[in-house]
């Protein structure tokens, strides 16, 4: 279905409609409601006619068999913590929030599984199972905020991706509603399991294109015993970068390798527990975990690497308390960077890890030929870069053709430009920079299997 197709408006007649098959109290179309839903952590705004808060799958499966019937579309929105404007309203109509399917249904111990509603933030999960003596390793930034059921959608990472891989790896099976209203179970509650095409893994990371997320079968892991943490302080960002292929070629896998580069350190140093730090270079926090012992081990061989690539300082963190205060600086970052400047555009790409140094040793030259300011920080264990560029007010131009410039390199460097916040409508216009046009047809194909009428979250993605 084509992105220009017309949906029907939304009439005070249909909006009745919905309300008798969703129930009066989950529609709300307030001014404050609209204006909520019309955002998320991107730059872009687009609002819609309706927001439906459901707190059943029944009701997800009642407004798509309606917006299926009459052909209006239907955005799904976890809590709004995108990047690529993935949960907004492109073509207005119906916003369905799910924040208020929050119940976590199971932890089960036994089998080392969580099942869960999609409206559960990851934080909560995530001390749900430690209490159990296990663990969800997805962290994304915003996981005090973010629901699992979103992050599952844009298949998000964390800094513990690097060791422990990112969302779709611990989605054993889902139960979804397709835009026609059926029920689809898939995947399943076993480690294993290759029963027809994998289902599941297709609807994670669709960013709610195929199907809305209304139950998740999760993995989970025993809790470590131990974690150490460490900040690794460099001259400049390339040693800092050798430093990590160091660390990763060296019989260590860390559980975190972050970085963030002089900007960075200057824009978030002072919130650092260490007193006054040079800010003219670049910060690695590393973290090892494992048995009793062994976390300390490897963190001692990680350090060793370090000083090996020249680094100035090693701290590390005394206590969890200090362990907190670092995550949280680190947390801090994007936020700044936003209030920077007037024009923000956030980048997430990714890198083989030997053409780390190499990338980012680029970004000054193309930084001082835009005339704009680059950001560079995020994964680096795994080589998810986040690329913040950020201007003036009418330097629009100038940022469309630094962004393109810098996703054109990190194609040409064996790349790929997003690694966890997904196309959505901010990057969908880039896509054919990486995508064949025949990997495009068989996935446009795809969405038309599952949404023949083109009514849930169209505008995304594709053009």
């Amino acid at each position: 279905m084509s992105d220009l197709s017309p949906y029907t408006p939304l009439t005070p007649e249909i909006i009745e409609r919905i309300r008798e098959n969703v129930g009066p109290e989950a529609v709300d179309v307030t001014p404050q409601a609209l204006d909520e839903a019309s955002r998320d952590a991107s730059t872009e705004v687009h609002v819609p006619v309706v927001v439906v808060r459901a707190t059943s799958c029944a009701q997800v499966q009642a407004l798509l068999r309606l917006a299926n019937e009459l052909h209006f579309p239907v955005t799904p929105r976890g809590a709004g913590t995108g990047l690529a404007g993935g949960a907004l309203a492109v073509h207005g109509g119906v916003v369905l929030a799910l924040a208020g399917m929050k119940r976590i249904l199971d932890i089960d111990a036994k089998n080392l599984i969580a099942v869960v509603e999609p409206g559960v933030i990851v934080a909560d999960l995530q001390a749900a199972a430690r209490a159990k003596g296990l663990c969800y390793p997805p962290d994304p930034a915003s996981l005090d905020t973010a629901t699992v059921g979103g992050t599952a959608a844009t298949n998000a990472g964390g800094p513990a991706c690097v060791k422990y891989g990112v969302t779709k790896h611990y989605v054993l099976g889902l139960e979804a509603v397709l835009p026609t209203g059926e029920l689809l179970g898939a995947g399943t509650a076993t480690r294993k399991g290759v029963v027809g095409y994998d289902l599941a893994q297709l609807l994670v990371g669709s960013e709610g294109t195929l199907g809305v997320i209304t139950k998740l079968i999760l993995k989970l892991i025993p809790l470590s015993g131990e974690t150490c943490t460490q900040v690794a302080l460099f001259a400049d960002l390339s040693a800092a970068m050798g430093a990590v292929s160091a660390i990763m070629a060296g019989g260590v896998t860390p559980s975190a390798v972050e970085f963030l580069d002089s900007r960075c350190l200057h824009l978030v140093g002072d919130l650092l527990p260490f007193g006054d730090l040079p800010r003219d270079g670049a910060l690695l926090l590393l973290e090892t975990d494992g048995a009793q012992g062994a976390a300390q081990a490897e963190m001692e061989r990680v350090g060793a690497i370090c000083v090996e690539q020249g680094a100035l300082h090693l701290l590390p963190a005394t206590d969890e308390a200090q362990r907190g205060e670092l995550w949280g600086v680190r947390r801090q970052v994007s936020q700044r960077i936003h209030d920077s400047d007037p024009i923000y555009v956030p980048e997430d790409v990714v890198l083989p890890l030997a053409r780390i140094a190499e990338f980012v040793g680029r970004l000054p030259e193309m930084e001082e030929r835009h005339g704009l300011t680059i950001y560079a920080f995020g994964h680096s264990g795994d080589g998810n870069i986040h690329i913040n560029v950020t201007g003036k007010a009418g330097l629009e131009e100038r940022m469309e053709a630094c962004v393109l410039e810098l996703l054109k390199l990190v194609l040409a460097m064996g790349g790929t430009m997003s690694g966890e916040h997904g196309i959505g409508v901010a990057k969908k216009r880039f896509l054919p920079l990486e995508l064949s046009e025949a990997s495009m047809r068989i996935q446009r194909g795809i969405k038309d299997v599952f949404d023949p009428q083109g009514i849930l979250n169209p505008g995304k993605l594709f053009r």
